[in-house]
């Protein structure tokens, strides 16, 4: 019976390139792994498999009975559905520890970087074992969304160093010009329906026992949105009320501005203002400098929740 390498729901770049670089490395050190997902995935991560000649991994939604390798999470929301009935035999992740729990022991690789796929390189490392040039090459464009081209403030030393080492492998001169062109993916967002793009990049979270959406759409233009942002606003009302959830937060990030702009529905607008030190207008707010969800978002609601 293999283990399954899946990432979280909702899947992003990392949670899939993640998963396909970690299974392959599984493999190489005799130990027999699948990677799959948990959902569609995004137009940029199609553009990334694509260029580097991968297939999606299998969508598998069930893990009963099943072993698990858990990559790009910790938590519970955002795990299978199922996961209690598995057994998660690993974890590689880069952001804080959730509330996903085990009965056995379990290899865990955590580490305060800017992406799961830099992890995974120093696992590659560690196990000295080479890393073929297309998954390299997936492993540096989900290094390069994650850290939003070195501009988030998640990025460090280790991820840039990590993003120079598989370029080398990869034989990619400019990466940085390939983050570019997979940010333009991004952007394009016409003709794509409001639930389509509240839920590209969309996690749910439990703080203090309430249940926080939080979405991100990362463009090099927030022009993109000005006709289709009422629709948007719409949609999180919406997505806010089918989930019983108390808050949902759209974060429309321009990543050549470094900042973004908050949509927000909520129960309790003065908690949300709090927690970012900032008055909002017909629920709307601009946050300079925050890129990062992980970082600059999901902490401070989280202390105003306890």
């Amino acid at each position: 019976m293999p283990v399954y390498v899946v990432g979280h729901k909702i899947p992003d770049s990392d949670s899939i390139c993640g998963a396909i670089a970690l299974a392959h490395l599984k493999n190489q050190i005799g130990e027999a792994s699948v990677a799959t997902r948990l959902g569609d995935i995004s137009p940029e991560t199609a553009f990334i498999l694509d260029k580097f000649g991968f297939e999606a991994p299998e969508l598998k939604l069930s893990y009963a009975g099943e072993e698990v390798y858990i990559v790009d999470h910790s938590e519970l929301t955002q795990a299978p559905d199922d996961i209690a009935e598995a057994t998660i035999v690993g974890i590689v992740d880069h952001h804080k520890l959730g509330d996903l729990t085990t009965s056995t022991p379990l290899e865990c690789w955590i580490r305060p970087v800017g992406c799961s796929n830099t992890v995974i390189k120093m696992m590659y490392d560690f196990y000295n074992v080479e890393i073929p040039k297309n998954i390299a090459g997936i492993m540096l464009c989900a290094i390069l969304s994650d850290t939003v081209i070195f501009k988030s403030p998640t990025c460090t030393t280790a991820d840039i160093k990590c993003v120079e080492a598989l370029a080398e492998i990869a034989g990619i001169e400019d990466f940085k010009a390939l983050g570019m062109d997979m940010f333009k993916v991004k952007s394009a967002v016409e003709g794509t329906p409001a639930r389509d793009l509240v839920m590209r990049d969309f996690k749910d979270f439990n703080m203090n026992g309430n249940l926080v959406g939080i979405g991100q759409l990362e463009v090099i233009d927030l022009s993109v949105f000005d006709d289709i942002k009422a629709d948007l606003e719409a949609d999180i009302a919406a997505l806010k009320a089918e989930g019983n959830r108390h808050s949902v937060l759209l974060l429309l990030t321009d990543i050549m501005k470094e900042g973004s702009e908050m949509l927000i529905v909520t129960d309790d607008l003065a908690k949300v203002e709090s927690a970012y030190n900032c008055k909002s207008v017909d629920n709307k707010v601009w946050l300079d400098g925050v890129l990062s969800r992980k970082k600059q978002v999901v902490p401070p609601l989280q202390d105003a929740f306890a």
